[in-house]
């Protein structure tokens, strides 16, 4: 086993661009600037930390000042290349200036004052300014006029985590390069390498859980690595680095899915146990991880429908942590609900479950045709049905008590045929007003109890006596009409020839309903079915 004197991320900084990790078009750009001699004076390198902006600044540097450069490869043998060694900076003519330490407006003074000297062993004198945004707006006044027209042997390399903090001025006078938050994969492909030089094993899980933590900075998962190498004594499983870490181990949200993917209620509120001396936030951050790494996995038990069902419960829970609801309830209530989720049935199956339920009725390619309203037609079934008014009477009573007296008072139920219902009304002065105001409830009631197509017809005590048989009259002008529309028979008036027709409302109707007017009209505007209302008589025979 090899004695480790030296961090990893010190220890394995890069040498060239070739082995730059994650910043490809940052390498190729400045890799043919170094080949093709088009050099600026300045340049200012940003992004997240640990990314690479200061070993991007001495590569550069190294390059510049080879021997048989300026290339993008530097020999590593000649006398600049030697002092120049990212490892171990010590060439005269690279000075490296920490923004935050050397901030003042005299600092800067120094600095242009060592521009008018030459350099004394390399081709140019380079600068370079860690964390540049952290000078003084004197300072960078002060280096804007250098910074523009410095000498043709002096070059600036400027770094910076943040450059929103700079002077538009300094922006301006510089080639922008900004890197990019450096991939999972890369770094996981990185740390590998690494761990095969050290002779360490590793699980692959573990390296994932510190690229996690890692946030994309190369140089924090590289902390990482060597802390835990040193927690798991050179073997680095994940058990280990989520021990270290404070994280869940995916082998432990495995079983805690599978309680709930089992509707095990009982279980999961044993194994949630042991979740709850964790971090809320963290473990719905590592349960959203752990999801969507079955979403692009493509595991069949993790439907997509699910996986968007629980992403919703997580998004909702950290909205409760945010408002700052207790911890422990909000990941309960978050399980439950994730469990109560799997009770609901997919959008597909539910569909095809209510068409099982409610088969289509087929439909005739020939439907036979509708008789007119003048044709006599038998009733489908004569005998009353007065236990479904005693419940029309009890609902009434159970909306108003004194409606129902009322109502029981002055309505004698007499049939109920067609769709049709036929009572007596007796109702005078108060009950006759009170029955009126109250129509609309008791027509609600109606409709509820005897179907959507009745009719009411209501009869004095006089024409009770006399009417044995009945004609629809449509009460309800909004009620639901199914009826298709049909073609009333010109012929039909003639067929009974004994009743006159200023006597039956029906043949005047359905004379009016064959004039060409009318016909005209229903051909142009494209009516389908003309609702008639006779004169109405309301409920109490007014």
């Amino acid at each position: 086993m090899q004695e480790h004197n030296e961090a990893l991320a010190l220890k394995y900084r890069p040498l060239d661009f070739d082995e730059l990790v994650g910043q490809e078009s940052v390498s190729k750009t400045l890799s043919l600037a170094l080949n093709t001699k088009r050099l600026s004076h300045a340049y200012l390198f940003s992004g997240l930390r640990g990314s690479g902006k200061t070993s991007s600044a001495r590569i550069f540097a190294r390059s510049l000042q080879c021997e048989n450069g300026p290339k993008a490869k530097p020999c590593g043998e000649c006398a600049n290349c030697i002092a120049a060694n990212p490892h171990k900076m010590r060439h005269i003519d690279i000075i490296e200036l920490d923004g935050a330490s050397n901030r003042k407006i005299d600092d800067i003074r120094d600095l242009i004052e060592q521009t008018k000297y030459h350099p004394n062993m390399g081709r140019f004198k380079i600068f370079i300014i860690d964390e540049v945004h952290m000078l003084t707006k004197e300072a960078f006044n002060a280096l804007l006029k250098t910074l523009e027209e410095p000498p043709p042997y002096v070059k600036f390399i400027l770094a910076t985590t943040d450059p929103l903090k700079l002077p538009a001025t300094i922006l301006s006078r510089t080639q922008h390069f900004r890197f990019k938050r450096i991939s999972d994969k890369s770094i996981l492909e990185h740390l590998k390498s690494i761990l095969q030089k050290e002779s360490i094993p590793y699980e692959e899980e573990a390296l994932k859980m510190l690229i996690r933590s890692g946030s994309g900075s190369l140089r924090d998962t590289l902390t990482l690595l060597d802390q835990v190498i040193i927690y798991s004594n050179y073997n680095i499983t994940a058990n280990a680095c989520a021990n270290m870490l404070g994280l869940i181990n995916p082998q432990n949200l495995q079983s805690l899915f599978e309680c709930i993917l089992d509707n095990d209620r009982d279980k999961l509120l044993k194994e949630m146990e042991g979740f709850l001396e964790y971090e809320s936030e963290m473990l719905l951050d590592e349960m959203s991880i752990f999801l969507k790494d079955k979403l692009l996995k493509s595991d069949s038990t993790y439907n997509v429908i699910l996986i968007d069902r629980f992403f919703r419960i997580i998004a909702q829970a950290k909205e409760l942590l945010f408002l700052g609801s207790d911890d422990n309830f909000v990941l309960t209530l978050s399980l439950l609900k994730m469990l109560e989720a799997m009770q609901i049935q997919e959008i597909d199956i539910a569909i095809e479950n209510l068409k099982n339920q409610h088969p289509q009725i087929p439909i005739s390619p020939n439907p036979s045709p509708i008789p007119s309203l003048t044709t006599t037609q038998t009733p489908t079934s004569t005998k009353q049905n007065p236990s479904l008014f005693q419940l029309l009477l009890q609902r009434i009573y159970e909306r108003n008590y004194d409606l129902g007296e009322c109502f029981e008072r002055n309505i004698t139920f007499i049939s109920f045929d067609n769709n049709l219902l036929v009572w007596e009304s007796k109702a005078k002065d108060t009950d006759k007003e009170r029955l009126r105001n109250s129509y609309s409830i008791i027509k609600n009631l109606v409709l509820e109890i005897f179907g959507l197509q009745t009719q009411i017809k209501s009869l004095s005590k006089e024409e009770s006596s006399k009417t044995q048989e009945t004609l629809p009259v449509n009460s309800n002008a909004t009620s639901l009409d199914t009826t298709p529309p049909h073609t009333t028979n010109p012929t039909t008036p003639q067929q009974n020839p004994q009743t006159p027709m200023a006597n039956d409302p029906k043949a005047e109707v359905t004379q009016a309903l064959e004039t060409p007017l009318l016909k005209n009209v229903k051909e142009l505007l494209e009516i389908r079915q003309i609702k008639v209302r006779l004169k109405e008589e309301n409920l109490c025979n007014s």
